[in-house]
């Protein structure tokens, strides 16, 4: 062992050399011809260029350099021409007018590329670079421009609409709420979001909490912590052919961040980019401003009723004569339509990136500083984020390199927004507050001298909404540091080995406090929701061996060989109690009763995967992919799992040449993914001591049955599809159909109490997806100075679940506050379904009304997925010399949402429908149980919130939409005052500016206040959507 050991230190010792690629020059000319210059530069250098024979500089040149490096040779001649230069991987040089896209210059029709035709490429799995044409999978590349613009505090969000097969939603909880992503439907009954690569290493997305039907606040995700601004692209493999070499992490997708890094050779350049933008909040409702406060058709007569009925619009119509208020003050009993405009202010976002970058012949650097303050529309409530990102490479020797990538984020949020139900949020008040009641009759939400919280409708646990933004404490902390280190040896320009290592940890804190003079909590003391201090890490480290033969003149053979050992762990210690013994002081110490948590997740996963890509002719490629991978969180006997896939390519117009075909490529794929449990720990029984009698502790155990036998569940997944590019370029399609089956999915099933548990894991769930993606794209018109692009992306998914655990026909999942309605995965019909109460009905179908006169609870039955059979987006872009206009509509159809708003709108008295009957009663058209004739009249008061409360299928609406997203209008120069600029660019932008099409009369189709699959399509009192203005600044230095 020893003795290999040294040799294989002797043979590394041997290859590297001194040897080191030519980058600089020696010239002597004299001519206007730019060209000349750049084939003098190519003659002596390894430089490839790109550029427009048409628009070169035309300026007279003397020069005469030896030894000078070729960029700083560029920069020189280049100045104060309107021209630059960008220097691309590969060594390939781009020459362009400073305001042009490089895209657009090098899609030029006078384009000239000195080398070979270049090969588009994509980033694959593993970080892996393969020309397009190899690639037999759908792959969609977004470029980093996209998300710092028009941005979201959330830069995952920016991608709606712009990726055919990913639907994005997001939490309403404020900056930088959860998102969930699905690619391609709901993969199975457990999907989230996709695994997130950063810089080739993937990185925890844990989402820190969400509210539940029962109320509560969303922290966020993992994701959210990234800034655009260090964003260069990111890449989304949506099928499992594209992701299988990830394993059961990628079992939803993948997609790959690589972050911006400096160039070789490259002259060091300062980048400042500015974003100022303002939220607004708007108003969804369209209720009754016809009756006013009150119940049972009166309006308050003192200030106990007024109190009593804060909540209820059952009054007399409104006359604007004065009526009390819960402050005691008289106001007009008139109709008050302004008070979301008048409680939420005008939020302001500012975020400030600062980054430098250069490079020597051996090296490369990126360093930024980012500071982001992010207000939310409900007062009292921020964000601020700091960012620092460093990314460096370094070539110790010609074969030899490392690169390093580290992103720093320190968070600080403040009284972030509770959603749902009515316990601390200020939202649930203002959203239901009476027709005639102005918000500021609120004010300031409790008592000056006793700090008491002021009471203003006829239940506690309705929160006053200016107590929760006065007195509300819920504030959390994070450090992070994601850092990933790869070193290279080149044996030769086909055989490499990689080493690279990733280390993901943060640290958060978090306080939630029900303050000092809540209603609901004991002598009015207030409470300890949460004080927890939470430690999360993730280690990767994987190695890789890739090598290219050419096997024959028309054969050429890829492989990649290499191995990955994944360790997570998260450590929790956390602390509740009631009763503040000193008002105001929210420390643990201070609490009447206290009680406190510990508790440590691990797991780990061990694997060996290898990838062989075999080209024939340049237009018949096929690869084949392998891993084998060991669960820790699985019985030892079933641990182990190998999924094979296998994609294939034909580039039929290499082969054919037709005219009106630049580009025709078919492509087909097949693969497997595995998955394990979510949670570890499920396959023995553990025990735990977190309580105590008279200082015993007292043991317990989980209530879920562990399962020996449980093993990884499969999903198999077949792909095909084809890529079409017509007219020089002018016009492209991508189409996709893929099918894809989950075998063995790991379900909680119930058990009989006798057994001593409640539920168990058993692998019997199984899951079909099927769909098409569709992308089409061109350029209608284009000219020297004008060029229009156009793009349309269209899904469709038709998802079913065709076995639960057996025998059950459906397992419910999500509730939502009125609690008569739940989400649910149901037996034959598409994840998830809304599960609800229908009017019972005779067989002739007519409505039965009971002896009170109202309808009848009938079957609960489905009534719809949440989740969009059909999605997408069309965007435009036009640009004009150096301006520039940008737009994009997206539309989702075919999903239904629960909503506890519209329940609530029927229960006080706020919907329009509650109209009928207001001076008359309610005679409910049906039958009674003996077949007669419904003649029972109700008055409507009593009548709607019983309806709503038997029949909850009412608070079932479409949530089908088209928005107008985003727009975005720029213009980029060089100063002709300022030698230190390269470019400044400044660019107008709006976010959700229209929606042009909703069937939800009184709530934003897209609220909801859970990321989780379980509560898709639940909506319930969250912050209002946001419309943002804003201006992006933009300057490159020399």
């Amino acid at each position: 062992m020893r003795r290999m050991k040294v040799l294989i230190l002797s043979v590394i010792l041997l290859l590297f050399t001194n040897a080191y690629a030519q980058t600089k020059v020696d010239l002597n000319l004299h001519t206007n011809n730019f060209e000349k210059v750049i084939n003098a530069i190519k003659k002596q250098t390894i430089y490839h260029f790109i550029y427009n024979q048409n628009n070169l500089p035309k300026k007279e040149i003397k020069l005469k350099i030896k030894g000078q490096e070729t960029t700083q040779v560029l920069e020189h001649l280049l100045e104060n021409t309107g021209f630059t230069y960008t220097l691309l991987p590969n060594n390939l040089i781009v020459i362009s007018a400073a305001h042009e896209d490089i895209s657009r210059s090098m899609a030029a029709e006078t384009v000239k590329v000195d080398s070979n035709q270049l090969e588009e490429v994509v980033i694959t799995a593993l970080n892996i670079t393969k020309e397009v044409k190899r690639v037999g999978y759908s792959v969609t590349t977004i470029k980093g421009e996209e998300f710092t613009k028009a941005r979201e505090a959330n830069f995952v969000l920016a991608m709606e609409g712009k990726v055919a097969g990913l639907n994005v939603s997001g939490v309403s909880g404020g900056p930088s709420s959860s998102s969930r992503l699905l690619l391609r439907g709901a993969a199975s009954m457990s999907a989230g979001s996709p695994l997130y690569v950063l810089n080739g290493v993937p990185i925890d997305n844990t989402q820190r909490g969400s509210a539940t039907e029962y109320g509560g606040a969303d922290y966020g995700d993992g994701i959210s912590n990234l800034n655009p601004d260090d964003i260069q692209s990111v890449t989304v493999l949506k099928g499992s052919a594209a992701s299988a070499l990830y394993g059961a992490r990628a079992a939803n997708g993948v997609i790959l961040v690589i972050t911006k890094t400096g160039i070789k050779n490259a002259t060091p350049q300062i980048e400042y980019n500015m974003n100022l933008s303002f939220d607004h909040a708007l108003n969804n409702t369209d209720y009754q401003y016809l009756y006013g406060q009150g119940t049972q058709n009166r309006r308050p007569s003192d200030m106990g009723s007024a109190v009593s009925t804060g909540l209820l619009s059952w009054g007399e119509k409104m006359d604007g004569k004065p009526v009390i208020q819960f402050n005691g003050k008289t106001e007009p009993y008139s109709p008050v339509k302004d008070n979301i405009k008048q409680f939420y202010r005008t939020a302001p976002s500012w975020v400030n990136t600062v980054s430098a970058s250069g490079g020597t012949a051996r090296s490369a650097f990126r360093i930024s500083a980012s500071n982001m303050d992010y207000a939310a529309v409900i007062p009292n409530s921020s964000l601020n984020r700091k960012t620092f990102n460093l990314t460096a490479g370094y070539d110790i020797t010609p074969k030899l390199n490392v690169n390093f990538s580290g992103n720093y984020i320190y968070e600080m949020s403040k009284n972030r927004s509770y959603l749902s139900d009515g316990p601390m949020n200020a939202n649930y008040g203002i959203q239901f507050l009476a027709t005639s009641a102005s918000q500021s009759s609120l004010k300031p939400g409790y008592n000056p001298i006793t700090g008491v919280e002021t009471a203003w409708n006829n239940d506690e646990y309705k929160t006053n909404p200016y107590f929760v933004i006065n007195k509300q404490v819920d504030d959390t902390k994070r450090n992070r540091f994601i850092s990933a280190t790869a070193v290279k040896y080149s044996f030769s320009d086909r055989l490499y080995l990689q080493g690279r290592f990733g280390y993901d940890i943060s640290n958060d804190h978090l306080l939630n406090v029900l303050p000092t003079g809540t209603a609901f909590t004991i002598n009015q003391q207030g409470a300890l929701n949460a004080l927890n201090e939470v430690q999360t890490s993730e280690l990767n480290a994987d190695f890789l061996a890739v090598t290219q033969r050419d096997l024959t003149e028309y054969l050429s053979l890829n492989f990649s060989a290499g191995a990955n050992f994944r360790k997570r762990r998260s450590e929790t210690l956390g602390y509740i109690g009631a009763q503040f013994i000193t008002p105001y002081l929210y420390t643990p110490s201070n609490l009447q009763s206290i009680n406190s948590t510990y508790t440590v997740l691990e797991l780990a996963t061990e694997s060996a995967y290898y990838t062989a890509d075999l080209s024939f002719h340049k237009y018949l490629n096929f690869s084949l992919t392998g891993r084998y991978d060991i669960y820790s969180t699985l019985p030892s006997n079933n641990r182990g799992i190998f999924v094979p896939g296998f994609s294939g390519s034909f580039v039929f117009s290499e082969l054919l040449h037709l005219p009106w075909i630049d580009y025709g490529k078919l492509r087909m794929s097949f693969a497997k993914t595995s998955g394990e449990p979510a949670q570890p720990y499920t396959t023995q029984t553990y025990y735990s001591s977190n309580t105590s009698v008279n200082g015993i502790p007292l043991g317990d155990f989980s209530r879920i049955l562990p399962n020996f036998n449980l093993k990884p569940f499969v999903l198999n997944e077949y792909e095909t599809g084809f890529n079409l590019v017509f007219f020089n370029s002018r016009l492209g399609l991508d189409f996709t159909y893929f099918h894809r089956i989950t075998n063995n999915e790991i379900t909680n099933v119930e058990q009989s109490v006798t057994t001593g548990f409640n539920s168990s894991y058993v692998n019997l769930g199984r899951t079909r997806n099927t769909g098409v993606e569709v992308l089409l794209y061109g350029m209608p018109l284009k000219s020297k100075d004008f060029k229009w692009d156009v793009s349309f992306n269209f899904s469709h998914v038709n998802n079913k679940l065709l076995s639960i655990d057996g025998s059950s026909t459906y397992i419910l999942t999500g509730k939502y506050r009125p609690l008569n309605a739940n989400t649910a995965m149901v037996l034959g019909e598409s994840i998830t379904q809304i599960m609800a109460y229908d009017y019972k009905r005779d067989p002739q179908g007519n409505i039965i009304i009971d002896n009170t006169g109202i309808p009848m609870r009938g079957e609960f039955k489905p009534m719809g997925g949440t989740l969009p059979i059909w999605y997408g987006g069309w965007s435009n872009t036009f640009q004009y010399k150096n301006f520039k206009l940008s737009g994009l509509i997206d539309f989702k159809f075919g999903n239904k949402v629960l909503s506890a708003s519209e329940n609530y709108s029927y229960v006080y008295g706020l919907n329009k429908a509650t109209l009928e009957g207001r001076e008359g009663g309610v005679v409910a058209k049906g039958v009674l149980a003996d077949g007669s004739i419904n003649t029972i009249n109700v008055p409507a008061y009593n009548y709607y919130p019983q309806l709503v409360s038997n029949i909850s299928a009412l608070s079932v609406l479409n949530g089908s939409f088209i928005k107008f997203r985003q727009l975005s209008f720029g213009y980029t120069f060089v100063p002709r005052f300022a030698k230190a600029f390269k470019s400044v660019s400044i660019d107008l932008v709006g976010r959700n500016l229209l929606t042009i099409l909703k069937y939800t009369h009184n709530i934003d189709p897209e609220s909801q206040f859970a990321p989780s699959l379980a509560y898709a399509g639940i909506e319930g009192s969250s912050l209002p959507a946001v419309r943002t203005y804003g201006i992006n600044l933009n300057f490159k230095l020399r």
